[in-house]
């Protein structure tokens, strides 16, 4: 009893000790790492990353058993594996590392420097994604009404340069006729994403990654799981039409909000892309919390 007493007032003591000496530069250092490790944990949650972190928890804990028991080639085998324990994760977390470093590049501080900059061309570049915007809602219900599928997608801080390389530069004025006969059934284009660049119709034909995420319902379609992983790789917001059920859907953030109509269409892109100009970080990052999870039933193309 004396002995686990003693422990308790030594621990104690070591405690208060740490505490004397703990300054506001460590308070500043604890929460900074604190934010990293918060951030890290965020990222690789409910992905394939997350599966990834389980694996090498399980081999570190391999090499303190086989240390422990002094397991000679196990511990070896281990030790030869750690030494390149950085070169494998960067291997590993290529898409999370790069993932993480783009929302670096978005945050407050550089759409803010961005906004002094383009202070001049703000209101040059707000009518012009207006027009766009009417341009994409009209070609929707044309769309619509003949039972076609589209995929549009509004580029917004990142640049989508590799994915407009995969079809065909466009570089155009939008107009709602423009844009339903590039996604006419039998136009040499229609069977890929359409790439809007600042008001303007950039790219088509362009080949999308499909999401990667494990929890997306197994009923939805390419075109669907096509406009989630580009949402999921950039900030871009992306509009899909069902060839097979007419519905309209806008993929932004990893997140699908489905069913939407002419009115609802037209505001949530204006809150999505007009905010953003309007210094905004994230480009509606309120409504993300109101948008559907993309895990919503129904089979769509």
């Amino acid at each position: 009893m004396n002995a686990v007493t003693e422990f308790l007032t030594r621990q104690w003591q070591n405690f208060l000790d740490v505490a004397r000496q703990f300054s506001f530069k460590d308070a500043i250092d604890v929460i900074i790492v604190t934010l990293l490790l918060y951030g890290v944990i965020k990222l690789v949650r409910e992905t394939r990353a997350g599966q990834l972190v389980k694996g090498i928890f399980l081999l570190v804990v391999l090499y303190l058993i086989s240390s422990y028991f002094e397991l000679m080639m196990l511990g070896a085998i281990l030790r030869s594996f750690f030494q390149f324990a950085l070169i494998v994760v960067v291997i590993l977390f290529q898409p999370e590392i790069r993932k993480a470093l783009e929302q670096i590049g978005r945050n407050k501080v550089g759409l803010s420097l961005a906004s002094v900059v383009g202070a001049v061309d703000r209101d040059a570049g707000r009518a012009e994604t207006l027009g766009a915007i009417d341009s994409v809602v009209d070609a929707v219900g044309i769309l619509q009404q003949m039972r076609m599928g589209a995929l549009i997608v509004f580029e917004r801080q990142s640049k989508l340069g590799e994915i407009a390389a995969t079809g065909t530069i466009v570089e155009a004025a939008p107009s709602a006729q423009l844009i339903a006969n590039i996604f006419f059934n039998k136009a040499p284009l229609h069977d890929g994403a359409m790439i809007l660049r600042d008001g303007k119709v950039y790219a088509a034909g362009c080949i999308l990654p499909l999401t990667a995420s494990e929890f997306v319902d197994a009923e939805l379609g390419t075109r669907h799981r096509a406009a989630l992983g580009m949402s999921e790789e950039s900030d871009a917001v992306v509009v899909v039409v069902s060839e097979e059920t007419t519905q309209v859907s806008i993929a932004v953030g990893g997140r699908l909000n489905r069913d939407l109509g002419r009115v609802e269409l037209s505001g949530q892109l204006e809150q999505l892309l007009l905010s953003e100009r309007s210094g905004q970080s994230g480009g509606g990052k309120g409504l993300l919390g109101r948008l559907g999870r993309h895990g919503a039933s129904g089979k769509e193309e």
